[in-house]
């Protein structure tokens, strides 16, 4: 773009474009969101506008759009389309499509994968689900007809709506979900808010100029004259700003590569400090790893989360565990070990042929089994937990059943240290544990100072393996996606390919993205029956 004139003042730095000033557009970007409560998807008359930053709290559930899309092209140039988690969008067709080899009804679900060109002509990679098989096809971008959103039933945050929810010269309706309720006094939005919110967005232009290393944010309402100079100008004389999944991207090949920061992340903890805007980084190699998702046990609501990885070199003592019915023992208990709990809450049988148990009875874990009971004059089967009740000088075989909703806590005897490695491997997640050595390689290890944690799942996530380009004393693992981060690579060799030692860093994740990791973590996972009822 060629600018007649003009300066403009963003985020508090001044920057002048000068007349026959040439900048290169890199993209746009949603900057903020101006909202307004709806009521049966219209925007209320008394409804006053209110700005909502990215960052605002809360978890969003998205509203599909009612307005159709007239083909496939207008899909692509308007709805994200990408290879992340968020860049799979669903449509379906108001008339059945007839493809060579497939025909697409008009209530399938189709999932818009990626696009690409094919065989001379673009098209967009779909998949259809139907009696639990997967049909794989193309759509071209010409083909015609009237697709409307399929209903999403995911949970997302303000900011991921916006990057990935919003389609293009269009608006969003939202409904805030209860699952994470934290809108607090100094909210916008009405006291105890709970409906819909009709999300408009104003962008900024990203943009580089030829003697900044910076991005140039440019808001979209900015009055100024520019003129199109694509066609008559040399691009490759301006920086090429990637962002970190721009380089996961890239073959493995391709590393190690030199690269400058033209925006850094926010934090105070390493390596985040050290990626200031400025610096040059070496970025050795790109891989998946793995990372136990762990919370501290406490009652209050401030109570915070880590990501923490296997290289973690602290242990760990077992702590109690908690079980809220006889299913949940069935489920922890394991062939390593007998599990021995005490019971914190009483339970009555309705039938003579199962145990009732009182506060404080203890018992050792057998397995589970089906036993014959009288219900309503006639015998049944029943699921039923097979355990010992340890009595004073003795031990007496009971049967709970599965469907008791009582309450137990562990009893530990083992006094072993572990470490994480090793809790993963032997045990079952959940799993109870309190530091017991602390990580010595870590200059503050803030699971020491947690009272006890929980370790609930692992967790794989893409990383990169990088270090200081002028000092390689020691390399960091950065989390690809949950890092805002864009670089520019510079024609330098690496000095050493071999990574310097990798220093183990604890994430700690805040609310919103400790409830994303679970939510996709578990989408490839199928649910655990519920416990059986009570058969009367």
């Amino acid at each position: 773009l060629y600018f007649f004139s003009g300066s403009y003042e963003t985020f508090g730095n001044e920057c002048s474009l000068s007349t026959e000033e040439v900048i290169k557009v890199i993209g746009f970007k949603i900057n903020k969101l101006i909202a307004s409560i709806c009521e049966n998807n219209e925007v209320s008359q008394f409804s006053d506008k209110v700005e909502l930053p990215l960052n605002f709290p809360g978890l969003y559930k998205v509203v599909a759009d009612k307005t159709p899309y007239v083909s496939v092209e207008e899909i692509a140039r308007k709805v994200s389309i990408g290879p992340t988690r968020f860049g799979h969008p669903c449509f379906y067709s108001a008339e059945d499509i007839k493809l060579p080899n497939f025909t697409i009804k008009h209530d399938d679900r189709i999932t818009f994968n990626s696009v690409e060109e094919i065989h001379g002509r673009m098209a967009v990679n779909c998949v259809v689900v139907r009696n639990n098989q997967s049909h794989s096809f193309t759509l071209p971008l010409s083909q015609e007809g009237e697709f409307y959103e399929c209903e999403d039933d995911q949970i997302y945050t303000l900011k991921e709506i916006a990057e990935w929810k919003i389609p293009k010269c269009r608006n969003r309706i939202v409904k805030l979900s209860n699952t994470l309720h934290v809108l607090g006094s100094s909210s916008p939005l009405p006291e105890n808010f709970d409906g819909c919110l009709l999300l408009m967005p104003v962008y900024e232009v990203q943009a580089v100029m030829k003697f900044r290393k910076d991005i140039v944010h440019i808001l979209s309402d900015l009055d100024v004259e520019v003129k199109d100079v694509t066609d008559c100008y040399d691009i490759s004389s301006f920086l090429q700003p990637l962002s970190l999944e721009d380089i996961f991207e890239r073959t493995s090949k391709e590393f190690p590569m030199v690269a400058e920061i033209m925006e850094g992340p926010s934090g105070s903890q390493k390596p985040y400090n050290l990626l200031s805007t400025g610096k040059e980084i070496v970025i050795y190699k790109k891989y998946q790893a793995t990372r136990v998702l762990a919370s501290e046990m406490r009652s209050d609501p401030s109570k915070r989360h880590y990501l923490i990885p296997m290289s973690y070199k602290g242990k760990f003592k077992r702590r109690p565990r908690e079980f809220p019915t006889a299913y949940d023992l069935e489920i922890a208990r394991s062939e390593k070990e007998c599990l021995h709990v005490v019971a914190t809450k009483a339970f009555t049988s309705p039938h003579k042929e199962l145990f009732s148990v009182s506060v404080g009875d203890q018992f050792l874990v057998q397995q589970c089994q089906t036993s014959e009971v009288l219900c309503e004059g006639r015998k049944k089967l029943i699921d039923v937990l097979a355990c010992e009740q340890i009595l004073s000088d003795s031990y007496k075989k009971v049967l709970l059943p599965m469907y008791m909703e009582g309450g137990f806590v562990e009893v530990i005897h083992d006094k072993k240290q572990y470490y994480l490695s090793e809790i993963c491997k032997e045990f079952h997640l959940p799993f109870n544990v309190k530091v017991s050595v602390r990580d010595l390689s870590i200059e503050k290890d803030v699971l020491a100072a947690a009272p006890a944690l929980q370790f609930e799942e692992e967790i794989t996530d893409s990383y990169l393996l990088i270090s200081s380009a002028s000092s390689p004393l020691e390399s960091w693992e950065i989390p690809v996606y949950r890092l805002n981060m864009l670089v520019h690579l510079l024609n330098k060799d690496v000095q050493t390919v071999v990574p310097p030692v990798t220093r183990t860093t604890v994430e700690e994740a805040s609310e919103e993205e400790y409830y994303m990791l679970r939510r996709y973590e578990n989408l490839s996972l199928h649910p655990p029956p519920r416990p059986p009822k009570n058969p009367t």
